[in-house]
């Protein structure tokens, strides 16, 4: 099979992927049964150029929330290539000079690292939610806690009454608890799919308490205090980096707006006053 060819049927796979994952919500099981339709149509490609997968693409998909497998992932890397190539190729001819060239060269390489770029967005964006709703669900965890109940049970209560990312993920872990997963597995887990600060704290206190059978609502408060200590220091450095910001803007059109100002009130006046 020549190049463009298996370039076309490769941008084809994508826009379908795309697609497929954009309906995601609304049509679960069918995007996995054509997700995996897609990735066994997609894996030749994949094995062509992409070769084995890295062990820290499991992890980079699990924080972003994302449930392929690394296969599903590998499709999608290699299928970006030609489509990538394809993109440079058509945006060449405009390109002055050599860039045209240098725009060709670097496209595999842009397309096969794209994915990997769009999941580390995805982990920050949902680290930063959680961080932001960590200490109120700590302190639903500790007062669960606190009321009897076992930890996991505990977890499962929080998700349930909380709408948030980290609340859900919490309940996930205690579904895999009950459906037979190891503790030490769906912790691990857990945390690989919890990108936030605080949650290999969190992940060790569950635990110690699982392994120990203690109770963990003390420690649970203090990870709540510290989490919103966390969130204050976070809220006082984008206010100490607002205030330039809030300068320049004052620098650039509020003092020249008012200048213009003063000059259209005192122009006419010295214009009349001239002989």
């Amino acid at each position: 099979m020549s190049a463009w060819p298996l370039a076309g049927l490769a941008g084809v796979l994508l826009a379908a992927g795309l697609v497929d994952l954009a309906a995601s919500r609304r049509h679960a099981r069918g995007r996995h049964r054509r997700l995996r339709a897609l990735t066994t149509l997609a894996a030749p490609l994949g094995r062509r150029l992409g070769g084995r997968a890295p062990a820290a693409l499991a992890v980079r998909i699990d924080a972003a929330g994302m449930s392929w497998g690394t296969g599903e992932a590998m499709a999608v890397k290699a299928g970006a290539v030609p489509v990538a190539v394809l993109a440079a190729l058509s945006l060449a001819s405009y390109a002055p000079g050599r860039l045209g060239t240098a725009l060709v060269v670097a496209a595999p390489v842009a397309g096969f690292l794209a994915p990997d770029v769009w999941l580390r967005g995805r982990a920050r964006i949902r680290g930063r939610r959680m961080e932001a709703e960590q200490a109120d669900v700590l302190d639903l965890l500790r007062v669960a806690v606190g009321a009897g109940l076992s930890p996991w049970r505990a977890l499962a209560e929080v998700a349930r009454r909380h709408p948030g990312l980290l609340a859900g993920e919490l309940g996930a872990a205690a579904r895999r608890v009950g459906l037979g997963v190891p503790a030490e597995d769906a912790l691990a887990r857990l945390e690989r799919r919890c990108p936030a600060g605080g949650m290999p704290a969190l992940t060790e206190a569950l635990r110690r308490s699982d392994r120990l059978g203690a109770s963990p609502g003390q420690a649970l408060g203090a990870l709540a205090a510290e989490a919103r200590a966390r969130e204050s220091r976070r809220a006082a450095e984008h206010a100490a980096k607002a205030a330039p910001k809030i300068q320049l803007v004052v620098a650039l059109l509020l003092v020249p707006a008012v200048m213009l100002l003063v000059a259209a009130a005192i122009i006419p006046a010295l214009a009349s006053g001239a002989p």
